[in-house]
């Protein structure tokens, strides 16, 4: 009656070019500490092994330091990892598999599945049907031969693959790499662990992708889990349960300022956020020369609190009201100029840098505090 878990998708190495360098890293490194939390999640449950469904790396040419790091990191689980490669870490005839390897880097208790094949394990009641990538892409079904493939009488059959179900999954994912939504089925297996596709999705009773263990993406998609399987017994269904595993929560919110309710409800919204999110904040309409300077008050103690916030503004315009001109005393030339930034700034609405707003918000805020030092 195995117990394991299953996961996929650590993407160890990862680059987070579009954040801050402060960010980036400290989103690489939680690739680390998600496996670390699977190790130990493994050995408090005790369970028989760990399935690790490809794409282990991000890339094949991450740093020796990388891969010594990621193997020392199943250091917290005794019991056997089985690791398959995926489509961005491919076992090719020169890899980072082998590359490990030659670091002398794999422990005893990691299993590298390298080559298509049956893998037993009589004394944890289960055998491995593995179909690895070799290379990053391929049109052919991989785990076509499990349908015939012969396993020891009285041994759970486990399938470990990374690819596409056909038929189930959105178009824009990473890798074609088709697999048979029926192959469980087919191929007799009491459970086909997967990996590919970021979030947990459950194909079927016994066909289930686990997702990343850490979200990587803004996708809404279940992504930080890990998945713990139980199988009675051959031919009988698996308990399937997925857990939490990640640590950070990325977000990605549209807010539309029209009246100054709006903004209170932002500003509420983004007051109620833990400190573990990475958000993506795009914000359109507009909003006065008051309503700006509590959105920034709001957004600087969100960036003080929070692990990551973008803003894109580029939809938003600022729009000072007859009031917000008469506090700034904004009469003569410098009311001429912000005249012209508002009318630049409508015709610039929606590029990708809205130039003229920032402008006028930087004006503004001078003039604002040339105001408070004349009070």
């Amino acid at each position: 009656m195995p117990r394991f878990l299953h996961t996929a998708d650590w993407q160890i190495g990862r680059q987070y070019g579009r954040f801050v360098p402060e960010d980036a890293a400290v989103l690489a490194e939680a690739r680390f500490g998600a496996v670390e939390r699977i190790a130990a999640l493994a050995a408090r449950e005790q369970v028989d092994a760990v399935l690790v469904a490809g794409d282990v790396f991000d890339a094949q040419a991450v740093s020796d330091r990388t891969i010594r790091r990621l193997f020392n990191a199943l250091g917290g689980y005794r019991g056997p990892w089985i690791l398959i490669p995926g489509n961005h870490d491919a076992a090719l005839a020169e890899s980072v598999w082998t590359r490990a390897q030659r670091l002398g880097a794999v422990p005893d208790h990691a299993h590298l599945l390298l080559e298509p094949g049956v893998r037993a394990f009589p004394d944890l009641g289960f055998a491995v049907l593995a179909a690895p990538l070799t290379q990053r892409q391929t049109h052919g079904d991989l785990t076509a031969w499990f349908d015939a493939a012969e396993t020891p009488e009285g041994l759970a059959r486990i399938g470990l693959a990374h690819g596409s179900v056909q038929g189930i999954l959105a178009e824009d994912i990473d890798s074609p790499n088709p697999i048979a939504p029926d192959r469980a089925r087919r191929a007799r297996l009491d459970y086909l662990a997967l990996g590919d596709w970021h979030g947990f999705k459950q194909v079927d009773e016994r066909t289930v992708y686990s997702g990343t263990p850490e979200p990587e993406r803004f996708r809404d998609n279940d992504p930080g889990r890990v998945v713990r399987v139980h199988v009675p017994g051959p031919g009988q269904a698996p308990v399937v349960e997925p857990l939490e595993i990640g640590r950070y929560r990325w977000l990605a919110w549209d807010a539309t300022l029209s009246v100054a309710s709006d903004l209170d409800v932002l500003v509420e919204r983004l007051d109620g956020l833990p400190p573990d999110t990475v958000l993506d904040l795009t914000l359109a309409g507009a909003i006065d020369l008051a309503g700006e300077q509590r959105l920034e008050q709001a957004l600087s103690v969100v960036q003080g609190r929070c692990r990551s916030l973008q803003v894109h503004r580029a939809g938003l315009r600022l729009e000072p009201t007859d009031e917000d001109m008469a506090a700034l005393q904004a009469d003569g030339y410098v009311g001429d100029v912000i005249a012209q930034l508002r009318q630049r700034q409508d015709a610039a609405a929606g590029e990708p840098s809205d130039t003229a707003r920032e402008a006028l918000a930087i004006l503004a805020r001078l003039l604002g505090d040339r105001a408070g030092e004349r009070a």
